[in-house]
């Protein structure tokens, strides 16, 4: 007898409207965005009310939701128009904020009632007391602390009855749950206010002083530094194990990067809406794809890894070190039309590419094709052999149909 099981949602992250949107085009059941105050991410794209509005009627169009992260630490006059803030969220149709400071609880609590509030893995929740106690306090979620194993999650799941999000992909702090004070020491940018400075994305080096106050090098070797990038993880991939996540009750799967490109989103988007499926669906005959796990790696940076998933990793898993040798994509254009008589598509350019370049072409659904670029026009019909100018509009003969909002890509 095929087991019943419960589809855990698909949360992407959402830096601008194009990238919200390509998420749930791609298979995404929520994104999570900023606002223009009380997140973390102040470089990120973050949203002014009218692009949440905007954002909040696609996403509801297509059956998917959408989270503000309001998630800093909120220092004396931080919280100061927050009522107002969360009232406008909720008016606007926002399904969720995502907060760790109680102080933020509160005031959305008190002025914007109806709204639900998610917890932040800020908050480090990592028991299931912990579940328990915020579940009692009124909130809907708990997206857990990145140090939670899988063992712990699966007691949680039977424990509490609270919803449970965990990340699933995407770049990990060193930090404790994300909670940093290195970027204030190095830069005087507060990580928990929004100002990250990424000081752990530095290089560094170690050195020695003298007795005359000179620093000499220590060089790489047994008692030197032996990496440069010696406090930057390695990122987090959990393709793998879709069955622990799904079978372990985790009811939102959490992708890392509101930074990232169009190009990161849709490509993980896609990957894990096509594992998820299957395993719901079939899990009796469910098998891993190799096509997901060599996808994943076309819009990977560094190297990828399960975190404190089943254990607790050392540092030759858990630190940057030297990436393998793998081919290297990059994004070059956007589909946004297609003409099947002419078999013809219309495309936006995003990186230079031209003629005789090697281009693979992938939609949602994981649908993707290579070809050699052969007949290249501008948007004025003139035979060109390069698309060199950023956003220029160009037309590309295909092998095969292709759709709107379909990806272009090329090795390097």
């Amino acid at each position: 007898m095929t087991k019943i099981l419960k589809k855990p949602e698909i949360l992407a992250p959402a830096g601008t409207l194009e990238k919200l949107k390509t998420a749930i085009i791609y298979g995404a059941d929520a994104v999570f965005i900023g606002g223009e105050a009380y997140g973390l991410r102040s470089r990120a794209g973050n949203f002014n009310y009218d692009e949440i509005k905007e954002g909040v009627e696609f996403a509801h169009q297509h059956q998917a939701k959408v989270y503000v992260a309001a998630n800093m630490v909120t220092h004396e006059g931080d919280e100061e128009g927050a009522g107002d803030f969360f009232k406008k969220l909720r008016d606007l149709g926002v399904d969720a904020v995502i907060v760790s400071d109680v102080a933020l609880m509160e005031i959305c609590a008190t002025d914007a009632p109806g709204l639900p509030i998610h917890l932040s893995t800020q908050a480090s929740a990592a028991n299931y007391e912990n579940l328990n106690f915020w579940k009692d306090e009124g909130l809907e979620r708990v997206v857990l602390a990145r140090e939670v194993s899988m063992a712990e999650i699966k007691e949680m799941r039977q424990k509490v009855d609270v919803e449970i999000e965990a990340f699933i992909h995407g770049a990990m702090c060193i930090g404790y749950s994300g909670r940093c004070v290195l970027s204030n020491h190095m830069s005087h940018r507060d990580a928990n206010r929004g100002g990250c400075s990424q000081t752990c994305r530095w290089k560094y080096g170690m050195y020695e002083m003298d007795i005359y106050g000179n620093h000499q090098p220590i060089g790489a070797g047994e008692e030197g530094i032996q990496e440069a990038y010696s406090m930057s993880s390695v990122d987090m991939a959990m393709i793998e194990h879709i069955p622990d996540l799904v079978d372990n009750g985790v009811d939102s799967l959490k992708i890392e990067g509101r930074m990232k490109s169009i190009h990161y989103v849709s490509t993980v988007c896609n990957v894990y809406r096509a594992a998820i499926d299957a395993y719901c669906e079939d899990p009796e005959h469910y098998d891993l794809k190799q096509e997901w796990v060599d996808e994943l790696w076309k819009a990977a940076q560094r190297e990828l890894a399960t975190g404190f998933y089943y254990s607790v990793p050392s540092e030759n898993e858990q630190l940057f070190g030297a990436p393998r040798k793998i081919p290297a994509y990059a994004f070059v254009g956007q589909v946004l039309s297609y003409d099947p008589e002419t078999q013809i598509a219309t495309v936006q350019q995003r990186n230079n590419f031209g003629r005789g370049d090697e281009i693979e072409f992938y939609g949602p659904g994981m649908r993707h094709f290579q070809q050699k670029l052969e007949h290249f026009w501008d948007e004025e019909d003139n035979e060109i052999d390069r698309a060199p100018h950023a956003m220029m509009i160009c037309k590309i003969k295909v092998d095969q149909p292709v759709m709107p909002n379909d990806m272009i890509r090329k090795q390097k």
